[in-house]
């Protein structure tokens, strides 16, 4: 059973059964979403579609698997191990990391502690995003992101569920193991919401490559200042850049000799320039390539490439 399938066995027989019968490829299944009393939804291929009691993904409400109370907690459960406490501080930010590198979203009744949330309580919601590797996925891109032998400031830009998770991640595994176009670098990777590693029990599940540390669970702009002082990067890498929290960090990373590697959500040029933090960046050439991501044909497709000046270098 490869890592994909084994995320089905989080679920309650009934649930599981369905989704088996389905006979998905695996690759292409996005996210399963979990509601008591509702129906079960999945993403496939970018499209939502309900999970009816025969197995079959229907775009209509036909028949649809529901979610009794007892199956989401049963699913908790198989999630947690049993024992929430354990997962307290992942709880706090709203997720689970499971085996194969899977996360859990999780929802309920936020339980206060002065302005920090303590707990979940009542958890009646969950969104498994299942984690894809596609190796090899960067290689159209790499050529466009190496200068004169050295690793480009390179900014993606994707709407949600575009792939450019996947598509990052395997720009650090081919830039930390090095190919034909670049010697092999050290990345420090700040993996605040446990994507772009998938680690479990602080090991990632997903291969970032032979030179890559990384910081789990870590605020962005602590962990990019963290990287810069102790690992001696020569990329650093994070995933949904543009909170003005991480502008200095950013501004650090830029003049200490680091090259930057970073996503950001936006569906084109235009986009990111209504963000003030970003629109400064571009404004200054601090980017030497963006990415743009879409949907047109299948996730993860690259409509373009610009250099710093704008010009377009993708055809």
């Amino acid at each position: 059973m490869d890592r994909e399938e084994s995320v089905l066995k989080i679920f309650p027989s009934r649930i599981r059964q369905a989704l088996e019968q389905t006979e998905l490829n695996m690759e292409n299944l996005q996210e399963i979403r979990v509601r008591v009393g509702q129906p079960l939804l999945c993403v496939y291929r970018g499209r939502e579609f309900f999970l009816a009691g025969n197995g079959k993904l229907e775009e209509q409400e036909k028949n649809p698997v529901t979610v009794s109370g007892e199956e989401l907690l049963e699913t908790v459960s198989y999630v947690s191990r049993y024992s929430l406490y354990a997962f307290d501080e992942e709880l706090r930010q709203g997720y689970i990391t499971i085996p194969g590198g899977h996360r859990v979203g999780i929802a309920g009744k936020i339980v206060m502690e002065g302005e920090k949330i303590r707990s979940v309580r009542y958890i009646s919601f969950l969104n498994v995003r299942l984690s894809h590797e596609k190796k090899g996925c960067a290689d159209r891109v790499f050529p466009y992101l190496v200068k004169n032998g050295r690793f480009c400031h390179t900014l993606i830009i994707s709407p949600p569920r575009c792939g450019k998770t996947t598509l990052l991640r395997d720009i650090i595994r081919q830039a930390s193991n090095g190919n034909d176009l670049l010697a092999g670098q050290n990345v420090g990777v700040v993996d605040e919401r446990s994507e772009i590693g998938g680690s479990y029990r602080g090991v990632p599940q997903n291969d970032l490559g032979i030179r890559t540390d990384v910081l789990d669970c870590c605020p962005k702009a602590e962990g990019m200042m963290m990287l810069v002082r102790s690992m001696a990067p020569d990329i650093v890498a994070v995933d949904e850049i543009g909170d003005y929290r991480d502008s200095r960090a950013i501004e650090t990373v830029f003049h200490c000799g680091c090259r930057l590697l970073a996503t950001v959500h936006g569906s084109s040029m235009e986009d990111i320039l209504k963000k003030p933090l970003l629109q400064r960046l571009v404004q200054y050439r601090c980017f030497e390539r963006y990415i743009v991501l879409d949907q047109e044909k299948e996730a993860g497709h690259v409509r373009d490439i610009f250099d710093e000046r704008g010009t377009r270098l993708y055809v």
